[in-house]
């Protein structure tokens, strides 16, 4: 069955380098001269290019996007997906994951007189060596977990297709201008791609 939506955050971009994103509405605005063209991004999956003369009309030019929804079967595939990897690392690890360190706390017998101490939970506090062990792979984890996340979006191809960038410079702009996690997960294909662009104008300079 297939569903109509709109779609926030879906970049629209333009051959004079003019671009904005989708609203919530799913409606967007943009300013583009006779003979430029318009076209379409969604999670790093551009459209085709439309020259807006052959747009019939301009002032509301709308396009739906097919965006599959689909359920795998568990099994192993090439190229990996590092979200479906993340998911299985997370269960791989749970117990690491939600580590806690330990702390003291107080309950109430099972007789409901006077206060207890859970002795599990004392001799734990006091296990040094292995809370520090514990949370020390914890934060290891975490920190692979995002390093590839933003690979996933931070690739070489896309860099080189924006900078023209190849060889040893291209792998100095790589270390260099590496983004943070918190901008590569939340930012849309557009302010992804000038964020890119702005770096490079930087680079040059330098």
């Amino acid at each position: 069955m297939t569903r109509t939506l709109v779609l926030p955050a879906v970049s629209v971009l333009s051959n004079s380098g003019v671009g904005t994103t989708t609203d919530s509405a799913g409606a967007y605005s943009i300013t583009v001269g006779e003979k430029d063209s318009i076209w379409f991004s969604y999670l790093n999956k551009p459209t085709p290019k439309f020259p807006v003369s052959a747009i019939v009309n301009p002032s509301a030019f709308d396009i739906s996007l097919h965006v599959p929804v689909t359920e795998l079967r568990e099994v192993r595939v090439a190229p990996r997906n590092y979200k479906q990897d993340s998911a299985q690392n997370r269960l791989d690890y749970a117990k690491i994951f939600n580590y806690k360190k330990p702390g003291f706390e107080l309950n109430s017998p099972a007789n409901g007189f006077g206060v207890g101490v859970d002795l599990d939970q004392l001799i734990n506090m006091f296990n040094f060596q292995k809370n520090r062990r514990m949370a020390h792979f914890r934060q290891f984890l975490i920190q692979e977990e995002q390093d590839k996340a933003v690979d996933h979006r931070f690739t070489r191809a896309l860099v080189k297709k924006l900078t023209g960038l190849t060889d040893k410079p291209l792998d100095d702009f790589m270390k260099r201008y590496r983004p943070s996690y918190i901008f590569a997960m939340t930012s849309t294909d557009y302010e992804f791609a000038e964020y890119i662009k702005l770096a490079y104008d930087d680079f040059r300079g330098r």
